[in-house]
């Protein structure tokens, strides 16, 4: 398992962050072109979130966005 598998995780992370950033963009710019004004800052703890938590984490991030703007 060793060094291999260490590095398959890094990887894996890294990965992860930089979709969840481009998703998180992506989303961002399909609501506010819905006049739906629901967007999650990208910095670093979001990205460090999507990362962690990967598709889950990008769902939470917008649903405290959506309670926060009841």
């Amino acid at each position: 398992m060793g060094r291999r598998a260490e590095m398959e995780r890094v990887i894996n992370f890294v990965m992860r962050c930089v979709l969840g950033t481009i998703a998180m963009y992506f989303i961002n710019t399909v609501l506010t072109g819905a006049n739906i004004y629901l967007n999650v800052g990208i910095n670093a703890a979001t990205v460090l979130t999507s990362g962690f938590l990967g598709i889950p984490g990008l769902i939470m991030l917008y649903g405290i966005g959506l309670y926060k703007s009841l």
